[in-house]
């Protein structure tokens, strides 16, 4: 569990956050027809070498690539592939993290490649807003679960589902680390949120039923019925007022 108070430490975390925003301006700017996921991580290792930056998911646990990256019925820990070619109408969600100064943030957008259908730009927005309907309860003397529940009635009252086989977790000094963050739950349950906590909050939210399974490969993570899925993430510190949002 990583808590910052000191200002040095907060600069640190501040400019690893600042080098994954400049990843997602650049890389957003490639997501077009016929571009592979390959050649997007490509990029992303490329850039986040030159800002000084080590991709924090490539060896990950035995993770082979520098990006998530996963294309519509997708939810999560999409491997980028040479044969996966972006079409028009997709979406694809992109999970990056870095490692800078000694200290981890980790961020994930969903895009649309082209024009995409209303379900699709529907789920984009619902999915953008749980995450920031999630960060509000980010406040100190707040408890986990209220991050979770604001995730979860955020989702219900848009029609859409949220994912409970992935969660959301602390992260700073690790990549991982405690508290889990889930997606659903009951308010006032969990770890007490303290001043200086840092926090990865990340809905992934589908258009149809939540169920998820995992695909051959180990980490490929589908939904169930093969609709669509979106995924945002953002690392933030935990304040008395607003949440500070580092991505």
């Amino acid at each position: 569990m990583t808590i910052l108070t000191d200002k040095n430490e907060i600069l640190k975390i501040r400019e690893s956050g600042a080098i994954l925003k400049k990843i997602f301006s650049f890389v957003e700017e490639k997501i077009k027809p016929g571009v592979s996921t390959l050649e997007l991580d490509r990029e992303v290792e490329n850039l986040t070498r030159d800002l000084g930056a080590k991709p924090a998911f490539k060896g990950y646990r035995g993770y082979p690539a520098t990006i998530c990256a996963s294309v519509n019925e997708v939810v999560v820990h999409g491997i980028p592939r040479e044969d996966v070619l972006l079409a028009e109408g997709d979406i694809i969600s992109l999970d990056i993290g870095v490692l800078k100064n000694g200290y981890f943030t980790d961020a994930a957008r969903t895009f649309g490649v082209g024009e995409v259908s209303r379900e699709a730009s529907r789920l984009i927005a619902g999915t953008k807003l749980c995450l920031r309907e999630g960060i509000k309860k980010a406040v100190s003397g707040g408890r986990v679960s209220d991050i979770s529940n604001a995730i979860q009635l955020t989702a219900k009252k848009i029609g859409l589902k949220e994912v409970r086989m992935f969660v959301g977790h602390g992260l700073g000094r690790e990549l991982h680390e405690t508290p889990e963050v889930p997606n659903w739950g009951e308010k006032g349950k969990g770890a007490i949120l303290r001043e200086g906590l840092v926090l990865a909050i990340e809905p992934m939210i589908n258009l149809g039923t939540r169920k998820v399974k995992i695909m051959p490969d180990g980490w490929t993570a589908v939904t169930l019925d093969g609709k669509l899925s979106a995924h945002f993430e953002d690392t933030i510190i935990v304040r008395s007022k607003n949440p500070e949002i580092i991505t």
